[in-house]
C-alpha cells in the first residue's frame, strides 16, 4: 500500500469513529430524554359500587282496584298520604309500615276507577311520589297521579286520538304571559276542516291542566268521537286563576275588576280565532264551567249572549255572580244584593241549557 492509499485509510478510519462518537452520542441524549419525561399518573383506584337501594313500585294498583303506595324513606319517623279525591279514605290516610328496607307502605281502597291526585307527607312534609312520572298540576301545587282503569269513558282506548297543547300567550288584559290548555281532535292536524269551539272552565284552586291531567278530558273526548256520542270539536281550557290567591268577593260595595273575564274577552277567544281552525258564530260555539268555573261562566255568558248558543254550569260558585248596582257605583256603602238562600237551596248543582 502507498503513502497516498495508507492516509487515504486513516482518514476514513478518523470519519468513522467521529460518526460513531456522534451516533452515541445522540443515543445517549434520547435514552436521557426517555428517563426524565413525566410519566402519566397512574388511574386512581376504582371506587367500589355505590349500595343500590331496594326496588320500589309506586303506586300499584291491584286487580281488585286497590292502591299501593310505597316510598323510600329510611331514616323519617312518619309517613302518610294526602289524597284528597279518593273515595272513602278517611281524613288522615291510610296507615302505613316500615319494613327492614326503610320502604313505607299503605293500600288504600278498592276504589272506583278514574284519576286521582295524592302526595306523601314525610314528617310533615309534603313530597311527591319519587317513583311516579305522571303529575297533575293545580294553581299552586302539583299532585302525582294515579289512574284506576275499568271506565268506559276515561280509559285510554285503542281509538284514534286527539293532541292536547300546551299553549302560551300574551294577555294584553293582564300585561303579562299567560298559558292555557287547548284539545283538538282526531285529524286535525291533517285536514282544513273548520270546528265547533268549547271553552271549559275549571274550578277553584285548580289550573288549565288540571282538566287534562286528572281530568281526562282529552281520553273522555276520543272516546265519545269514536262511539259518535258528540261531534269533533275543538276544547279550551284556561287558567281561571288570575293570581296565587283567591278571594271571594265582599258583601258591600263595588264589586272588584273581573280580571278572568276582561282576559277571556279581550285575548283568549281572540288567540284561539286567530291561530285555530275554529267556527266563530254564536250556533258553534259553547261555554261551561265547574264551581268557580260556573259562575265565571254566568259572568262570561250572560254579558255575551250574542256569542255563546250553549252554556253549562256545574255546581257554579254563584257568589262571583254580582252585578255592580247603581248606588255602589255613586258611592253609596249599602250592600250589593245577593241571590237569596231560597234561591240557592232550589237551584239545580248542574244546569246546561240552548240559550
Amino acid at each position: 500500500m502507498g503513502v497516498s492509499g495508507r492516509d487515504t485509510l486513516i482518514e476514513t478510519m478518523r470519519n468513522v469513529s467521529k460518526l460513531a462518537i456522534f451516533a452515541g452520542t445522540v443515543a445517549a441524549a434520547i435514552c436521557l430524554a426517555q428517563e426524565v419525561r413525566p410519566q402519566p399518573a397512574a388511574p386512581p383506584a376504582a371506587r367500589p359500587g355505590m349500595p343500590r337501594g331496594p326496588v320500589v313500585v309506586s303506586p300499584e294498583v291491584m286487580a281488585d282496584r286497590g292502591i299501593v303506595f310505597r316510598i323510600l324513606a329510611p331514616h323519617a319517623n312518619t309517613v302518610g298520604l294526602r289524597a284528597s279525591d279518593i273515595p272513602g279514605m278517611a281524613h288522615e290516610g291510610p296507615i302505613f309500615t316500615k319494613d327492614e328496607n326503610g320502604v313505607w307502605e299503605a293500600i288504600a281502597g278498592p276504589v272506583d276507577p278514574g284519576a286521582y291526585r295524592y302526595t306523601f307527607t314525610v314528617d310533615g312534609v309534603a313530597v311527591m311520589d319519587p317513583r311516579n312520572p305522571a303529575v297533575s298540576e293545580s294553581n299552586t301545587n302539583a299532585w302525582s297521579l294515579v289512574v284506576v282503569s275499568g271506565s268506559d269513558f276515561i280509559d285510554a282506548k285503542n281509538v284514534p286520538h286527539g293532541a292536547v297543547a300546551s299553549v302560551y300567550y300574551y294577555s294584553t288584559a293582564l300585561g303579562r304571559q299567560r298559558r292555557m290548555h287547548i284539545y283538538t281532535p282526531p285529524g286535525y292536524e291533517n285536514g282544513s276542516e273548520k270546528y265547533p269551539v268549547f271553552y271549559l272552565l275549571h274550578g277553584s284552586g285548580d289550573c288549565d291542566d288540571s282538566w287534562t291531567s286528572v281530568g281526562r278530558a282529552g281520553f273522555i273526548m276520543d272516546n265519545l268521537i269514536a262511539s259518535n256520542k258528540v261531534k269533533p270539536m275543538v276544547i279550551v281550557m284556561p287558567a281561571g286563576h288570575t293570581s296565587v290567591n283567591f278571594v271571594m268577593p265582599g258583601a258591600g260595595g263595588a264589586p272588584p275588576r273581573d280580571e278572568f273575564a276582561e282576559d277571556f274577552t279581550n285575548d283568549i277567544m281572540p288567540y284561539v280565532e286567530n291561530h285555530y281552525r275554529v267556527l266563530t258564530d254564536r250556533a258553534h260555539r259553547a261555554i261551561a264551567g265547574l264551581s268557580m268555573g260556573g259562575g265565571q261562566t254566568l259572568n262570561i255568558s250572560m254579558s255575551h249572549l250574542d256569542k255563546f248558543a250553549y252554556v253549562g254550569v256545574f255546581s257554579a260558585g254563584v257568589f262571583s255572580f254580582r252585578p255592580r248596582s247603581p248606588a255602589a257605583a255613586s258611592g253609596d256603602a249599602r250592600p250589593v244584593p245577593v241571590p237569596s238562600p231560597e234561591w240557592e237551596q232550589q237551584r239545580p248543582p248542574c244546569w246546561t241549557t240552548r240559550v
